[in-house]
Parts: structure tokens; C-alpha cells; sequence
């Protein structure tokens, strides 16, 4: 009779204890402070590791610590100087302005020089854009106006669209990605900056042809467009980094997101607004019930597939934008809320890095079906990871002031 007892007693007790851990899990707080001064932290001890010699930080190999850097022309040179203006952003620490200067001299080379592909607004535009946009420094001004103009010569005026790899021309013939969509934002500024309307043009037809021809009719994307550099005639879609050419890339999806969100801000068009709002609610439509993407959303492999934490921090981005360019009361709370439930979820123990390395986030996938950089950190995960954390940081803190005010009238 005891034996049982105590093993009733017993079995009370474990189920008393999951409760309350549950409960415990269930009512912990996401603190957007006490992440970003932890990331601001982690990012300083980064830098007593890394100099401008070394190159710039893109991925962390498995059973590594440190960063694995690159040079000035890989894509990813513009996200590290990222990071740090984000970083010196919300923590005003001087020392760390001194390494953000640091890090974006050397990307001038790529305003002032000709153009080997699309990523110039990736490089130039995270890194001296995110300096102008804080310091006001004219210097950055002349080499983003310069960046542009380089941009600006991949432009077909027979497809209407910027090239994005000049060395797969034999391969793709004129090619333009989704990836790309992000880079318009750097034409964009460029055209109001510098008083220069073509550039305006060039991104607004760019714009047009990827939702023509790239946006397919099941409102996922293509990776790449193949298009005839004589006729515009388009010729086939590939899904390059993704599982197929009809697959659902998942960062892909959110470059498209982001992407036209941004065009649809700077033209006003409501059907590059349309077309970001059927991409998000598309991409919302089929998110695995742990709110994270796998990298390749029809990848047969799912649920033993790798998720892609990047595409997460690229949607939570694309939202925040999507949801201020709304109208609909209920549609501006659908897109926060999804932002907002992407960061709480990114700022978790299954996706921070904590002391396993020095990134910020865990499982990012890049080319996986080149086999590289899979399940990995990568430099852009945690660049868009500061800025979407920066973005709602400044919404909630408007939203605070505004209660704030109603109060007091």
C-alpha cells in the first residue's frame, strides 16, 4: 500500500513540475532590449578577434568558433559593416562606430569599379548605406551615388531588366534573380539623391519584368529568369538554389517579399504591393508548425531537412515593411504579428548561438544543392536578424509614445 503511495506521490509531483515548466515556458517574456544589448555584446567580443585584413566574416564552419572571412568582392562583404552600424545604432558605442568606418572603407572599390554582378547593392548599400543614413558623412553619399551608376550599366533596355550574372551569360543568356529585388533599394535612393530619374526607371522596369515573369501563378518565385538579350522574350524559369525549378525556395520567397514591399514604398504601386502581399500570405500559408522555413519548402526530405533561419530574419523584415504599407487594420496586424512572431522564435535557445560561436544566429542553408553552407551561421542571417530587431524596437517604441500621448490629452 505504501509502494503505491509513493509512486502515486511520485507521479504527482513529475506531473506538477512539467506543468509548471511548461507554464514557465509559456509566460517567458520576449525582451527585444535584452536581446539586442546581447547581441551588441557578443558582436564587441567578435571584434577583438577580426581586423580589417582579415576580410569580412560570411560563414562559420562546423566544429568551428571564428568566423571563416572572405574578400572585398564576395557578395557578403557589405553585411559585417552591416551588423556593426546596426550594432553602434542602438548602443551609441563609439568604439564600435570606429570598427563600423573601418569595415565599409574598403567596399569602395565596388562603387568605383565595373560592375561584376548584381550584388552591388548588397555590398555598397548595407554597408554605406546604413553609414549615411547615421552619420550623414558626404563622403559615403559620393560613393552610394557611385555604386548606382555602376549598378545602373548591367541594365537591358531590350528586357527592361538588370543582369544579375554576367559570367552564366552562356549559361542563362540574360539572367535576372529574385535576389536582385533587394538591390533596387540602392537606385531607388540613388534617384532622389542625386537627382538622377533614370535610375528611378531602371528599378521601376526591373521591378515590373521579375513580377511578370518570376513571380509564378502559385505565387511562389523562381530563383532566376532566362531571358533572349535581343527580343526581352522570356525564356525559362530556374529555381537555382533551390530543391527544383517549381519548388518553393524559401529565401528566395523572401527576397520577393522584402523586395517588392520596398518598390511598392518608394512608387506607390499597388501592384508591386499586391504581389508582396501574395507572396507573404503564401509563404505564412505553408510555415511548418514551428514557425521557422525549411530551406526548400517542398524538399522531400522534410521534416529531415535543414531549416534556413536567413529566410526567417529576411520575412521578418519584408513584414514589418509590408505592415506599414497596408491599409487594412487587420492586414497590418496579420504582417507584425508574423514579423514579430519570426524574431521571438529567432531570439530563442534553438536559434541563437549563445557561446557555441561567434555568430548571432544558428541553422542558416545557402546553396544546398551545391552542398555549401548548410545548417550553418551565415553573415546576412544575422544582419537582417539586427535589423528587423531594430525596426520593431523603433515601432514599439513609436506605438509606447503614442499611447503615451493619448493618455495625456
Amino acid at each position: 500500500m505504501m509502494t503505491r503511495i509513493v509512486l502515486l506521490l511520485s507521479i504527482l509531483f513529475f506531473v506538477s513540475c512539467n506543468s509548471l515548466k511548461k507554464e514557465e515556458e509559456q509566460t517567458k517574456e520576449f525582451s527585444l532590449d535584452k536581446v539586442l544589448n546581447s547581441n551588441v555584446l557578443k558582436t564587441k567580443e567578435t571584434l577583438k578577434t577580426l581586423s580589417v585584413s582579415d576580410g569580412f566574416p560570411r560563414n562559420i564552419e562546423e566544429g568551428e568558433t571564428n568566423w571563416k572571412t572572405v574578400g572585398v568582392r564576395d557578395w557578403c562583404s557589405g553585411f559585417w559593416p552591416g551588423v556593426l552600424w546596426y550594432a553602434y545604432e542602438y548602443s551609441k558605442d563609439e568604439s564600435i562606430k570606429h570598427y563600423a568606418e573601418a569595415f565599409t572603407k574598403p567596399i569602395d572599390t565596388i562603387a568605383f569599379s565595373s560592375a561584376d554582378n548584381h550584388d552591388i547593392g548588397f555590398m555598397v548599400y548595407c554597408s554605406y548605406g546604413n553609414g549615411y543614413r547615421l552619420t550623414g558623412n558626404e563622403n559615403y553619399k559620393k560613393v552610394l551615388l557611385s555604386a548606382a551608376d555602376t549598378l545602373a550599366t548591367l541594365y537591358n533596355p531590350n528586357v527592361g531588366s538588370i543582369l544579375s550574372w554576367p559570367v552564366h551569360l552562356d549559361t542563362y543568356k540574360h539572367n535576372t534573380i529574385i535576389d536582385n529585388m533587394m538591390n533596387l533599394e540602392l537606385l531607388f535612393w540613388a534617384s532622389k539623391n542625386g537627382e538622377n530619374k533614370a535610375l528611378y526607371d531602371i528599378a521601376e522596369s526591373h521591378a515590373e519584368v521579375t513580377m511578370k515573369h518570376i513571380v509564378r501563378p502559385d505565387n511562389a518565385v523562381y530563383h532566376l529568369g532566362s531571358f533572349d538579350d535581343q527580343t526581352g522574350e522570356f525564356l525559362k524559369g530556374y529555381t537555382h538554389q533551390g530543391y527544383a525549378d517549381e519548388s518553393m525556395w524559401a529565401r528566395g520567397q523572401t527576397w520577393g517579399i522584402y523586395g517588392f514591399a520596398i518598390a511598392a514604398r518608394e512608387t506607390e504601386r499597388e501592384d508591386f504591393l499586391d504581389t508582396s502581399k501574395r507572396l507573404a500570405d503564401h509563404f505564412l500559408k505553408r510555415m511548418p508548425e514551428d514557425g521557422i522555413p525549411y530551406w526548400d519548402f517542398d524538399d522531400p526530405k522534410i521534416p529531415n531537412s535543414p531549416k534556413d533561419a536567413s529566410a526567417a530574419a529576411v520575412a521578418a523584415c519584408g513584414m514589418l515593411e509590408l505592415s506599414g504599407l497596408v491599409k487594412e487594420e487587420s492586414l497590418k496586424k496579420k504582417y507584425f504579428d508574423a514579423a514579430k512572431s519570426f524574431l521571438e522564435i529567432l531570439s530563442s535557445d534553438n536559434y541563437l548561438s549563445g557561446d557555441t560561436n561567434q555568430a548571432l544566429l544558428l541553422h542558416s542553408t545557402g546553396h544546398h544543392p551545391k552542398n555549401s553552407e548548410i545548417d550553418v551561421p551565415i553573415i546576412y542571417a544575422d544582419y537582417y536578424f539586427m535589423e528587423a530587431l531594430l525596426r520593431l524596437n523603433k515601432l514599439e517604441e513609436s506605438l509606447t509614445d503614442a499611447d503615451g500621448a493619448v493618455a495625456t490629452n
